[in-house]
């Protein structure tokens, strides 16, 4: 199973487009801190690849990644499909890019799929352009994303917590937010791929403690980072993401796992980690643990 980083920041990117913190400002002059928004792409049989999570980048990401080029026909891609952790906007909002497809499948829980068909009416806005099917994200099996012997997919539930613009939708409490546990069936390779972590239920440790590779939340860099800030006066915690140090961090907890490769994710432009010199790189290498690059390529 080949796995390709395809971006790892969170909502916003770095720089985003109305922030002049220091890691928006050092962005803009070093292109080196530029980060697109958190994506990985899987290779589900060979020359075909399924984009986990739609983001608003997701096409500047496809031409970044050669595997991913159309041809050798005109129109005719590696593309498969998409696969979606959650409905948020920032993991979602790259479906409108991807009209021109003749078809395009959609991965997903069936919280996810209400949401986006009645709080942003994907269906309906989609139709006139391609034809979206939808293929269920199961929790209690995995499923195999291209044929019944190849890369198997099983949703982790994480979090109940809804996107703002679902907030008010009258629909069940659900799988909002998962994690993804990936298994290439035929080398028995697992990889769990968990860009947003509110908490860390029983469900997700199993997961975590059963991979070869996990790549996870690494939003803030400690809980009290985003009201240090100034744009907000929640913790990290409270805004649904556990932080990578302090009490409470994730850090200990990876350095622990029995993975081969660890890394983090879904970078926040106020995380010190966008600076490619802080020194929070030196310490968790120190643990064992990598922070995600945009172009890498994981092989399992």
């Amino acid at each position: 199973m080949r796995v390709r980083v395809l971006g790892t920041a969170a909502g916003g990117g770095v720089p985003q487009w109305n922030c002049a913190c220091h890691g928006c400002a050092a962005a803009r002059a070093h292109p080196s801190w530029r980060r697109l928004h958190a994506s990985i792409a899987i290779e589900a049989s060979p020359g075909r690849w399924y984009v986990v999570n739609a983001t608003p980048d997701i096409a500047e990401q496809i031409e970044a990644n050669p595997d991913l080029h159309p041809g050798p026909e005109r129109r005719r891609t590696p593309v498969a499909g998409v696969v979606l952790t959650d409905a948020e906007l920032d993991h979602t909002l790259g479906l409108p890019r991807l009209r021109e497809a003749r078809d395009l499948r959609v991965v997903a829980t069936g919280t996810v799929r209400d949401a986006l068909a009645r709080g942003l009416r994907m269906d309906r806005v989609l139709a006139p352009y391609t034809s979206l099917t939808w293929s269920d994200l199961p929790e209690d099996e995995p499923v195999p994303l291209d044929g019944a012997g190849g890369v198997a997919i099983r949703a982790v539930r994480v979090s109940g917590k809804r996107p703002r613009y679902a907030a008010d939708l009258d629909l069940p409490d659900g799988a909002w937010s998962v994690a993804l546990h990936v298994t290439d069936r035929r080398s028995g390779a697992s990889l769990v791929y968990a860009p947003a972590l509110a908490g860390w239920p029983s469900g997700l440790g199993r997961a975590l403690s059963a991979a070869d590779c996990v790549i996870v939340d690494g939003t803030f860099w400690d809980d009290d980072e985003p009201r240090r800030s100034g744009f907000t006066d929640r913790t990290a915690t409270a805004m649904g993401h556990l932080p990578i140090s302090g009490p409470g961090g994730t850090a200990a907890r990876l350095a622990a796992l029995p993975a081969a490769r660890r890394l983090y994710t879904h970078l926040n432009n106020t995380n010190p980690l966008v600076d490619p010199g802080h020194d929070g790189h030196r310490t968790l290498a120190g643990m064992g643990i990598e922070v995600a690059s945009e172009g890498q390529v994981i092989d399992l």
